[in-house]
């Protein structure tokens, strides 16, 4: 079912790569709720993905860029209002990436040059982008940036490396930003915190299997897939949402408030040796 959330709104959508990206789903819904956008992602991620199908799909222009640079951002976001007929309602940034992950350099063993990358990449790339949007007066008025993040920004999840640290960052970029676009411009900048999800990035991190399994028992909802992260970017697109900004929103099935749940409980109990049960 749609419901035209999106009707009359230019977007860019920049991250996708394949059917497993958050990015592609959103971009799927974006087109079903009566949006239109550009597609952009790194030179090679659109020679060598999926993008050119997504684009015949939702009927976008895709706009190579490497999103650390910020000549490459400005000639995206120039072409796209070209492209488009006028100023953007919307921007996703949907873009993360480690090479000591994709090393398998662990925490305590970080190459420092990769753990700048992944800073660049995953984050920093966020405040280039907004800083350009800010500058080109590039969103109208109640406009809406969002980033996608991830629970590792606030709590220590084994094996999720030097990303946390980089999530940490983008959640702090979109308060620092989201404070000086919306004071100025009328320009929302908010971040959504996934359930961990696997998509081509995310099943690079060490142990993504036992973190999707735990969330999702833990999870009162279960884990939020990727076509549920859509569904709420284009909501915090559309103008039901105008109010909201400078926020983290976690969109994990409720798992970011859970202690212990009765499942985890009784298989924690289950494991206790009788000696143990004593001393509880």
């Amino acid at each position: 079912m749609t419901y035209n959330l999106l009707k009359g709104k230019r977007g860019i959508i920049f991250g996708a790569l394949n059917d497993k990206s958050i990015a592609w789903k959103v971009a799927e819904a974006a087109h079903r709720e009566g949006a239109i956008f550009t597609l952009s992602n790194t030179p090679v991620a659109c020679r060598m993905g999926d993008l050119q199908d997504l684009a015949k799909q939702t009927n976008s222009e895709i706009i190579p860029a490497d999103a650390t640079n910020v000549k490459d951002i400005e000639n995206v976001l120039k072409t796209s209002m070209e492209v488009l007929g006028g100023k953007l309602d919307f921007l996703l940034h949907s873009i993360g990436m480690s090479l000591n992950v994709r090393k398998k350099r662990e925490y305590p063993d970080l190459d420092y040059n990769y753990f700048t990358k992944t800073l660049d990449i995953s984050a920093i790339s966020f405040h280039k982008l907004i800083q350009t949007a800010y500058k080109m007066d590039a969103v109208n008025k109640w406009g809406s940036i969002l980033a996608l993040s991830y629970i590792a920004a606030q709590r220590t999840l084994s094996g999720y490396n030097d990303m946390a640290d980089a999530k940490a960052l983008l959640e702090s970029i979109a308060r620092s930003f989201g404070y000086i676009f919306g004071r100025d411009k009328k320009v929302r900048v908010n971040t959504i915190s996934q359930s961990p999800t696997y998509t081509t990035a995310g099943s690079g991190v060490k142990g993504v299997d036992g973190l999707i399994d735990f969330s999702e028992r833990m999870s009162p909802l279960g884990n939020a897939d990727a076509d549920d992260c859509a569904e709420y970017c284009v909501v915090m697109f559309s103008d039901f949402t105008k109010k909201v900004t400078m926020q983290n929103l976690y969109h994990d099935g409720g798992f970011s408030s859970m202690g212990m749940s009765l499942q985890a409980m009784m298989q924690y109990n289950k494991s206790l040796k009788p000696d143990d049960s004593q001393d509880i």
